[in-house]
Order: structure tokens, then sequence, then C-alpha cells
């Protein structure tokens, strides 16, 4: 998996979204873009990733296309439209997208085989105006979005991401 944050100032987000799936096309690999505010931090894609790498590999996913099943890991949600407020929107949006070859099991590459997953963050990176976006959220927001409670937090040891991860971790149990 590769990340790759910036912002984008976004005419159209189907125009936007079939650029990022071209690339994926391109290069065999899926990119899924992200509204960077409601992403926490990068264990938290990483969660998304493999837990709907594993949901695909058992034939066991919600969604039929992959990005859209790291979305819903990612979101915590099962409904897809509920899920879609975190991918990008119309006007300036900080993104984060998130680059998975998940076809790929040897971690080896050599010189003579291009690496799909590297050449797509080329050209994801020329989409986006390159900025550090990861991480910069808001807590009002990531909290109404995710459901969590004053109370939940008050009885954890854990603190805001480390909540959301859990609601991410969750979503297969409530299949």
């Amino acid at each position: 998996m590769r990340v790759v944050e910036g912002t984008a100032e976004i005419d159209d987000v189907g125009t936007f979204v079939e650029t990022l799936s071209a690339i994926g096309d391109r290069y065999g690999v899926t990119v899924q873009a992200f509204d960077a505010r409601y992403v926490v931090d990068r264990p938290h894609l990483q969660l998304a990733v493999e837990l709907a790498t594993r949901a695909h590999d058992r034939g066991d996913a919600i969604a039929e296309d992959f990005g859209v099943e790291i979305l819903l890991y990612a979101a915590g949600r099962r409904q897809i439209n509920r899920a879609l407020t975190m991918g990008v929107s119309e006007g300036a949006c900080p993104v984060v997208a998130v680059i998975v070859d998940h076809e790929r099991t040897d971690t080896h590459v050599g010189k003579s085989e291009q690496n799909g997953i590297e050449a797509a963050e080329d050209d994801v990176r020329e989409e986006l105006t390159a900025m550090s976006t990861l991480g910069e959220y808001d807590p009002d927001r990531i909290r109404s979005f995710f459901d969590v409670t004053d109370t939940e937090l008050a009885a954890t040891a854990g603190d805001l991401p480390d909540a959301v991860r859990e609601r991410v971790a969750l979503l297969p149990v409530e299949k």
C-alpha cells in the first residue's frame, strides 16, 4: 500500500474519480481517494486495506469493486451511500489516496519488472498539489461521522484514532 497526500481543486467529482481509476487500470492497481478530513492516520487506512483485502480474498466482500470495499472499511459502514461521505468532494479538497496492488503476493520486484504501484503513485501525485493532509482532521467532524461519544472516549484508555480504528475493525462483525 502506498499513500499519496495533497490537495485538489475538484470541479467534477466523477471526472476526478475516473482519472484516478484510469491510473489504477493503467498499472493494474486500485486507487482509492478520501477526503483527508475523515482519515485520522495512516494505521486507519492500513487497517481498512488489510480487512478489505481479507474479505476480497475470502469471497466475503461487501462491494464488488475493491476500491469501494476499502472505502466501506475505512468508513466503518456497510452502506455505500453513507461511506461516500469520506470520498472527495467538489472544490478545494484535502486528499489522501491509497494505492494497492492486492493481487501481488511477492514483495521483491526486480528492475526489469515495472512496479505498477510506484508508477501509479507518481501519476496520482501529478493530480494533486503536494501537501501534508493525513492526520489533519477536526475531532468534532470525526466524532460525528464515526458516532464516537464522550462516554466512549472516557471509558477507554485509547484516543479518538483508536476509537475510529475500532469502528473499522468491527465492520466484519456486523455482517
